[in-house]
């Protein structure tokens, strides 16, 4: 049996067992939801004291009546294509997460799909947490680029899941702008206007393409104007939730990185949506 190694380095997320309840704990005191048939959502990948809570809210909010959560992340060109790990389980400090092959090799034939084989946060930091979320699921490891491809995959991931009968849950691993000095990007300028153009106007921009089922429309403009880091995992999210019935998307959460700890003119926008399954 391969098992997918943890390979981030201190920091991203707590290294054991204890502290990462203990996280988990804290970070959930603060969040006060009932439990929603989804049929996934989109939530964000950076560093747990950052935007763990953000995705946490959105694991906590999702039904766990559940055979399969599908992770999508990104970090990817648009011509990158489709990216899976190949290994049977995947390590986390809660004990490993089994790998649903079975739903991979139907995606397989269906799609071209690269193995996975580099180090990526967008979807190792989110593992812990569907451990715990959903203890007795197994989950796929994905990443796809900003591109019709994803739109594809998600199609795909629900054809094989009604396939082989399966109740699987799809979650986009998607950044919103990445703002500032760090990251070459800062047409507003510094300083309070250029928080308020993130938050009302491009970060917004995006969220709300995400929210009405836009795929295409959120890759268009995250790429365009820098609003989203990996748009490939929210527009295949999006796909699947279409095929599953899903009329549009409910934003749980908001912030960035410059609420959380204010570092110079530098900051990330984070937001936890989910796609309710309609009653």
């Amino acid at each position: 049996m391969k098992t997918r190694r943890q390979s981030l380095p201190p920091g991203w997320y707590p290294p054991d067992r204890k502290a990462t309840l203990d996280a988990i704990n804290r970070m959930g005191k603060s969040i006060d939801t009932g439990k929603i048939p989804v049929a996934g959502g989109v939530i964000p990948h950076a560093g747990w004291e950052f935007s763990g809570k953000a995705a946490l809210e959105v694991f906590l909010t999702a039904g766990t009546d559940i055979d399969t959560c599908v992770i999508i992340g990104g970090h990817l060109h648009p011509d990158d294509g489709i990216l899976a790990a190949q290994e049977d389980e995947y390590e986390t400090p809660l004990g490993s997460v089994s790998a649903d092959l079975e739903l991979l090799s139907i995606l397989g034939k269906e799609l071209h799909i690269i193995p996975d084989i580099y180090q990526d946060n967008t979807v190792e930091i989110q593992l812990p947490m569907v451990k715990h979320c959903f203890p007795n699921a197994r989950a796929l490891w994905l990443r796809a680029s900003p591109s019709q491809d994803a739109v594809l995959l998600g199609k795909a991931i629900f054809s094989a899941s009604k396939k082989l009968m399966r109740r699987t849950i799809v979650f986009g691993s998607t950044d919103l702008t990445h703002y500032g000095s760090n990251y070459g990007f800062s047409p507003m300028g510094d300083g309070q206007k250029a928080l308020d153009w993130v938050k009302k106007v491009n970060d917004k921009t995006v969220v709300d393409a995400i929210c009405r089922l836009d795929a295409m429309q959120a890759v268009e403009h995250a790429l365009a104007d820098m609003s989203a880091c990996s748009a490939g995992g929210a527009a295949a999210a999006i796909s699947f939730a279409r095929e599953m019935g899903v009329h549009n998307g409910k934003l749980l959460t908001y912030y960035t990185s410059h609420d959380v700890y204010p570092m110079g003119d530098s900051f990330v926008g984070y937001a936890g949506i989910i796609f309710p399954l309609p009653v």
